[in-house]
């Protein structure tokens, strides 16, 4: 289960880009928490947590615990707004979620046991296809990443959906077809090489095959 960031949030009296733009002077990120059928509450956060979660690559996956006039939410980051020249965080939507919440999130993905791969051994190219999965999980139960073990994978081996063990309590999201997440690229070097020995091969046997039907005559 992922950890759970706790902040302090001011109440935002009103919504609406005025208002959003005055937390923005004031060095604060403007945000909003919804759902479970509660009208929704507009915030202001300090940005410092909200950065420094963003830049670990894990915040929509975080929940996060934020008290707002001495009552906390529990919530899950679901859209975030960066500014597009500085790339600063612009606004958050947080999700009100429970124990019994279920949520799709999208989970990263991370390879193991590459060094007891044969297929990289031989010189193969990990081809990474799918970099995030979309997890089907309880709010409280969200994964940190999903390990694919990479031990055992030839050249030209695809790894599946199907071939992975998923975290307890977890299912994913596209669930019509045993979709590829890597595969072992064979380089182009190594398929020049079988192609040169392949080649030798069949000058090889040409050869034998002339020099029998010589002898015949």
């Amino acid at each position: 289960m992922s950890d759970i960031t706790k902040v302090s949030a001011e109440a935002r009296d009103r919504a609406g880009k005025g208002p959003a733009r005055a937390a923005r002077r004031a060095g604060l990120v403007p945000a909003v928490i919804y759902g479970a059928k509660k009208d929704p509450v507009m915030i202001n956060l300090d940005p410092r947590p909200i950065t420094k979660e963003y830049n670990s690559g894990h915040f929509g996956t975080r929940l996060w615990e934020i008290e707002v006039n001495g009552k906390k939410e529990r919530t899950l980051p679901r859209d975030i707004q960066l500014h597009p020249v500085t790339d600063m965080v612009e606004h958050v939507d947080f999700l009100r979620v429970s124990a019994k919440t279920s949520v799709n999130v999208m989970i990263p993905v991370n390879f193991i046991n590459e060094d007891d791969c044969p297929g990289l051994k031989q010189g193969g190219v990990l081809n990474v296809v799918r970099y995030d999965i979309e997890l089907s999980c309880r709010a409280d139960h969200i994964p940190e990443n999903i390990e694919v073990d990479m031990a055992g994978i030839e050249l030209g081996d695809s790894v599946h959906i199907s071939s992975v063990t998923l975290p307890d309590g977890t299912e994913p999201v596209i669930s019509d077809r045993d979709f590829t997440i890597a595969t072992i690229a064979v380089p182009s070097s190594v398929k020049s090489a079988k192609a040169d020995e392949e080649g030798d091969e069949e000058d090889v046997a040409g050869e034998e095959e002339a020099a029998a039907e010589s002898t015949e005559e």
